[in-house]
């Protein structure tokens, strides 16, 4: 017998009779919320709806996962909520720090009923404008009606750039980690091993320290990038089944997720001795490195910190190799999602760095197939600024004298 529509439901509150331990202590929570209306203030807001996973999961504590439904996390003068889909049950309101409201889909745009719901009549709103679709601010208008919109983007954006005591603690935890899953790719590297071989070596290295570390989180989407030979020449190329040969440069590269919160670290090994052109190239990518490390200080910014590794580069005639910026923040990123496009250290980027920051120094050349020192070379640490002076949270060593494998 088919259930009158009528008595159906477009939201609910899905009922849960006990939190799920979060990534941080409620007051933490509180304290971001905090920030966020003031930000909110300042933009004569009285409300704003969060859609993307970095936002939802740094206000609230839960990371959803899409599957091309959409989420939401509606703050307003006085209340909290994130608004999550039928399918994932109870799952959301556990791992939210605020309250809950779950849209179901037997009718099209519940999500933007569950919304409205949340908003209290608000009609001056903020949202985030590099991840609002044109289809979503049409719905938006339609089912909102705001007199106001603001894109407040940017300012949150700014405001996860400096970390919490909390949130620095789980970052230093992930650079850690990080470095487990290293050691256990560099053992597994053998001639005739396949990249996936290695790499599936250190996620799983990682990913059991992260259970034994971390007892009460999420263990999701932490993942290893191992390649070998001209595979090296992206810093972001997928795995393959290649096999190692002997001589073969190689990129090691090992991603913990923790809660939504990203560390990573990257090294270049070589499978036996690398020949004179590439321990040339491999040398000035080390210098770059150290000179990068050297000049992450508090009150440095991010252009003259690029400028001075340009500098470098181009004295040892590497710069045209380039492949990116020098680093970037860390927080809640990955892959997926992310990106606090205002901390990288590029020439179009004038921040300073201050304390509660944590940036990485990674350059990369990549020298193109045919020449003599044909790969991708690259170190990555991960270094946190504090009133102090600043820390170093890698320990895995880097350059020649410690990554060459005997073949």
């Amino acid at each position: 017998m088919e259930t009158n529509q009528s008595t159906r439901p477009e939201f609910y509150t899905y009922p849960v009779t006990e939190k799920a331990p979060l990534p941080f202590a409620q007051a933490e929570y509180d304290q971001r919320i905090a920030g966020l209306r003031k930000i909110m203030q300042d933009q004569g807001l009285t409300a704003v709806v969060l859609t993307s996973m970095h936002n939802i999961a740094y206000y609230s504590g839960f990371l959803y996962c899409s599957f091309g439904r959409p989420y939401a996390c509606v703050v307003t003068e006085n209340r909290a909520f994130t608004v999550s889909a039928g399918i994932d049950a109870g799952q959301p309101a556990r791992r939210s720090a605020c309250e809950n409201i779950t849209y179901t889909d037997w009718k099209r745009d519940n999500y933007w009923r569950a919304v409205k719901s949340c908003l209290n009549g608000a009609k001056s709103i903020g949202v985030e404008g590099d991840h609002l679709t044109l289809v979503a601010q049409q719905k938006l208008q339609e089912f909102l009606g705001p007199e106001k919109i603001a894109d407040i983007a940017p300012a949150t954006m700014f405001h996860r750039m400096v970390k919490s005591p909390a949130e620095i603690a789980l970052i230093k935890e992930g650079a850690r980690i990080a470095d487990v899953g290293g050691f256990a790719i560099r053992d597994a590297i053998k001639v005739g091993t396949r990249e996936i071989d290695v790499a599936m070596a250190g996620r799983d290295a990682m990913e059991l320290e992260i259970a034994k570390s971390f007892p009460d989180s999420e263990l999701r989407d932490s993942w290893v990038w191992f390649q070998s030979g001209l595979n090296t020449d992206g810093a972001h190329n997928p795995v393959t089944s290649r096999r190692l040969e002997a001589g073969d440069i190689l990129s090691l590269n090992t991603f913990p997720m923790i809660n939504g919160y990203y560390t990573a670290l990257e090294r270049t090994l070589f499978v036996g001795e690398p020949n004179q052109a590439q321990m040339r190239v491999w040398q000035a990518n080390v210098e770059a490195h150290e000179l990068g490390l050297s000049l992450i200080k508090q009150g440095a910014t991010c252009s003259g910190i690029c400028a001075e590794i340009n500098a470098l580069f181009a004295a040892h005639n590497l710069l045209q190799y380039r492949s990116f910026g020098y680093g970037h923040s860390f927080g809640i990123l990955s892959h997926y999602y992310g990106r606090e496009a205002g901390l990288e250290l590029r020439e179009d980027i004038d921040t300073a760095l201050t304390p509660g920051m944590v940036v990485s120094m990674e350059p990369m050349v990549t020298l193109p197939e045919g020449d003599a020192a044909a790969g991708g070379y690259r170190e990555h640490d991960i270094v946190v600024i504090t009133e102090t002076g600043e820390e170093n949270i890698t320990k895995f060593p880097y350059g020649p004298e410690h990554n060459i494998v005997a073949a």
